[in-house]
Parts: C-alpha cells; structure tokens; sequence
C-alpha cells in the first residue's frame, strides 16, 4: 500500500499520473503511450498464454514487435528453460513459469525491465531456486532493472541501489549496502526483517562442510557456500542473528566472532534498540534490547565484538557478487 506497484506501472505507462516526468537515458518518457516506451514486464503471476507453448510464449512480444531473435539462444540457456519450450504453461511449476516470464520479457527487446514482486507467489525453496538465474541476468546484460518488493531477503541480494517508499513518499535512497545498514530505515523496512550485507570472498571449502570467507573484519564461516576459492559473494546478517560482548568471548560454540565499533545506537519505542556497527570498512546491524545496551555501555567509538552462528545465515542469503556493488 506505499505506493510501489502504482509507480512501476507509471512508468511502464500503464496508468497516467496527474503530474511525473520519467526518463530513462535522458529521454522522456512519460510522453509516450506503452507500446512506445519499450519496456519489459514482469508480473506477479507471469501471465504467460495458456494456449501457447513456452517457446511461443517467449517469441511472443518479439513477433508483435518484428523483432530478430539473435538473443534467443542465449536467454533460453541463461534461465535454464532449453527442455521446457515444448510444454505449456499448465505444465510448470511456479519457478518455471517465472523464469519463461522473465524471459519473454528480455527478448521483446526492453531498454529496461520492470519485475513487480515476481517471486511472491513461491515458496521459499522455489525463490531459493530462482534467485541466482536473476542473479545472472543482473550480471549478464547492460539493463537497468526495476525491482519492486517489500521480501528484505531477495532486495538485499539483487539490489546495487534501493530506494525506500513509505505511504507514497521517498524516505530513503543509495547503494543496498548504505540503506540495509542505516539504523535510521531498519523500522520503516521492518525491524524482524532488518539486516546488513557483508562482502566477501571464499576462501576455502571446509572438509566439514562448512565454506571459509575472507572479510574486512577477518574469517567467516558458513555452511557450505556455492562456489570456487576466489569467488567474491554478499552475505546478509539479520540484525537478530547477531550477539555483542565488550570482551571476546571464550567457550562458545558460534564460530564467528567478529571485532566491530560501535557506530551509533537509535532507541525503538519499544524495548529495543539497533546498533551499527563498523567491521572494518563495512556496516553491520545488530538488534539488542535497551536493557542490554545500558548494561554493555554501549555508545558511538566504543570496541565490542560481534557474535554469529554460522547456522543462522540461510542460504538464500547468500549472493554472487560478479557485479560492483555501487553500480
């Protein structure tokens, strides 16, 4: 109800707001009627032709368009959909049809690609599917992407910038890791849901089954993390997954134990507060009661130690990062 779909819609120019300018690449857009605008769609429930197969589903906006097909080959094995195109949308699954969706879109030949809460009709385990073939699409064209979501999990692994609504209005905006971080937006983006990215590189492959990560703030380990040595991967650390201590614990069995800076400290209006914290260069969020923070003395300068279980970061939390991060 902020605002969100009611903006991707005006500027895929499917309703016409009293007063806006739009441009993309210094042109206006706001002037001209849809089909003009060359923009791809993506739904919430795909709307893909039930009567028509994947494959003719996918070629169906390049047709109307007249367009050439040079890109076809390539987005089909992109989104890993070369054994569907025979079948009918009655026959996927809800990931499969989200990623025919998706592709019909790229090969209407869009200047930028619009994706309205694509994933909220899938399960966890079928967005944990999907996002990586996204993933690839943000890393493999020159597209800007408009991605509207309120799922602090998928934004904080896709987005490179994002731009916070609330009940219509422009309350935040900059790079992902700038926002997610900012003590200041973790009420407006949901505080159960708050959480920073870190990121890092693997740096080895555990026999255990646990993946070693190279950061700023020293070695994280994480079940196993998709992936070769080198790799460079974002990582989201909910701000209730993390524990602080003054002094560097002993006897614990979390493996992570993080040396930070305490940034700043904002007071909810309940008995909790979020503290930034510095590991060094990067920003991490950490939820503790008020209660807590009095005990510790927690304030702005002060050294403490953060503390995460290797176990509480999922999978679907874990990101590639081929991308720069401010891009």
């Amino acid at each position: 109800g902020s605002g969100k779909t009611t903006i991707i819609n005006a500027v895929a120019g499917l309703l016409r707001p009293d007063e806006a300018e739009i441009t993309l690449d210094g042109e206006a857009l706001h002037h001209l009627p849809p089909h003009k605008r060359r923009v791809g769609y993506v739904f919430q429930d795909g709307r893909l032709f039930p009567h028509l197969t994947v494959a003719e589903n996918l070629t169906y906006g390049a047709r109307v368009r007249r367009l050439p097909l040079t890109e076809f080959d390539r987005i089909v094995e992109l989104l890993g959909i070369g054994a569907l195109l025979q079948r009918r949308p009655a026959a996927l699954s809800g990931g499969e049809k989200s990623r025919v969706a998706i592709g019909r879109a790229l090969l209407s030949g869009p200047r930028i690609l619009l994706m309205d809460e694509p994933f909220a009709a899938l399960d966890e385990a079928r967005k944990v599917e999907i996002l990586p073939y996204v993933e690839a699409l943000r890393d493999s064209f020159n597209l800007p992407i408009l991605y509207v979501s309120h799922a602090l999990p998928e934004v904080a692994r896709l987005a490179t910038t994002i731009a916070v609504i609330d009940a219509g209005r422009l309350v935040a905006i900059g790079l992902a890791a700038e926002v997610l971080s900012d003590p200041a937006t973790a009420p407006m983006l949901g505080l159960r849901d708050a959480g920073a990215i870190l990121t890092a590189r693997i740096e080895a492959q555990e026999a255990d089954g646990l993946t070693r990560l190279a950061s700023p703030a020293g070695p994280l380990w994480l079940p196993r993390v998709a992936g070769g040595v080198g790799q460079s991967v974002r990582v989201r650390i909910s701000a209730q997954d993390v524990i602080l201590a003054v002094e560097r614990p002993h006897g614990l069995s979390a493996l992570n134990v993080l040396p930070a800076t305490v940034l700043a400290l904002i007071e909810g209006e309940g008995p909790g507060a979020m503290v930034q914290l510095d590991l060094g260069g990067q920003r991490l969020l950490a939820r503790v009661t008020r209660r807590s923070a009095l005990a510790l003395g927690l304030a702005p300068g002060q050294p403490v130690f953060a503390i995460v279980k290797s176990v509480s970061v999922a999978r679907g939390d874990i990101g590639d990062l081929t991308f720069s991060s401010g891009g």
